[in-house]
């Protein structure tokens, strides 16, 4: 299992998505993810739109608004990646994989992205912070 990184650069990309976050109904992010990723392997899709979901979820469970998920393509050292990001207004709470504060039947969606992500980590400033997943487009 990979340690998240702790302030790991973002590489420059090009903004597919960026919306706030409406908790009541995160079924709005999987049909956006999907609309802005028309054209791509579904199964790739399905990969973004799981991990977005979990990020979110955690931000919407945990931490305060105001809330925004992004999707950036870019290319990073040679290959095509997505970045989701998921940011929040609780800079001092970070994820943690495999636990819960709400109950031994959760606790599992960090392990899906550290699973699904290539590479993940969380990056903060005083006031905010961002949890980020990236993702290879090319499989």
């Amino acid at each position: 299992m990979r340690d998240p990184q702790v302030g790991a650069p973002v590489p420059a990309a090009d903004t597919e998505l960026d919306e706030s976050l409406m908790c009541e109904n995160l079924a709005v992010v999987r049909r956006e993810i999907e609309r802005v990723l028309t054209g791509m392997d579904r199964e790739l899709v399905q990969d973004v739109e799981l991990v977005a979901t979990e990020l979110a979820s955690n931000a919407c469970d945990h931490a305060d608004h105001p809330r925004q998920l992004r999707l950036r393509r870019g290319v990073e050292q040679h290959d095509q990646t997505l970045l989701i990001e998921v940011w929040d207004a609780t800079p001092d709470l970070a994820p943690v994989v495999g636990t819960s504060s709400l109950g031994d039947h959760r606790g599992r969606g960090m392990k899906l992205v550290t699973r699904l992500c290539d590479d993940w980590g969380v990056r903060k400033d005083s006031d905010r912070k961002v949890v980020w997943g990236r993702m290879r487009l090319a499989r």
